[in-house]
């Protein structure tokens, strides 16, 4: 199935794919239902370079409805040559958001994991039943989730924000998160960090997960491996360093 190309035209897709660096591939979401949306949504919304691909053209059209600006195309993710193609290959990222049929998305895991010059760093698939994860994590799936246990939203959010541990929304704007402590942090005192004058947060607590240190002074010293628990904006938040 040819590719329908949606934003950029196709060479300067190419030509923004090939000055991109190892470090900084992008995301590529295939299935757009309810989670795969979800998962696109989040990562745009964090300021991700998002790729989605589905092989029905209404779900392209819906999600292009929701995100105007999202490279969105119409793939037969089960043609290894159609998802080269299409740059979904070209991606560090592959969230495979399929539900069924369920040879759907085990041989979409197997062409992003398996095929020759594929850069494909992880793949994060989306399974129905316990057998399905086996499936899954044998053709080399990185990490299985099930939509219960998992909203998409919560997923996006992981991938742009590796280091959070858990948040709390308080309400649509502001919220609480647990974070690794970035490496940037490590070996600084709260004082030099002055997360409220350089980050607009406020810090709750921070130490070794076990035993956190509520409302810690400014001398405060960071250390690898202790976590930070800070409130803000949802948008301050986001802007924090990763590990």
């Amino acid at each position: 199935m040819n590719s329908i190309v949606g934003g950029k035209k196709m060479s300067q897709w190419w030509r923004w794919l090939r000055n991109k660096d190892d470090e900084s591939l992008g995301f590529a979401v295939v299935g757009i239902g309810r989670f795969g949306t979800a998962v696109c949504r989040e990562l745009i919304r964090n300021g991700a370079e998002v790729l989605a691909v589905d092989s029905s053209e209404r779900a392209i059209e819906d999600l292009r409805q929701l995100e105007p600006s999202i490279e969105a195309r119409v793939v037969d993710s089960t043609d290894e040559e159609s998802m080269r193609e299409a740059g979904v290959l070209e991606m560090g990222t592959v969230v495979v958001g399929i539900s069924e049929p369920i040879e759907a998305s085990i041989t979409t895991t197997l062409i992003a994991k398996d095929t020759e010059g594929s850069r494909v760093q992880q793949v994060i698939a989306r399974a129905t039943s316990d057998l399905h994860e086996r499936m899954l994590t044998r053709v080399g799936a990185d990490r299985v989730v099930f939509p219960s246990r998992m909203q998409g939203e919560r997923l996006g959010l992981e991938l742009v924000r590796p280091n959070l541990i858990e948040r709390l929304e308080l309400d649509a704007q502001t919220g609480i998160d647990e974070i690794k402590v970035p490496e940037l942090f490590i070996g600084s005192s709260l004082r030099d960090l002055n997360l409220r004058k350089n980050y607009l947060v406020n810090v709750l607590a921070a130490g070794p997960a076990e035993r956190l240190t509520v409302n810690p002074p400014a001398k405060y010293i960071l250390e690898k491996d202790h976590v930070l628990v800070v409130m803000g904006l949802m948008e301050d938040l986001q802007k924090l360093p990763q590990v």
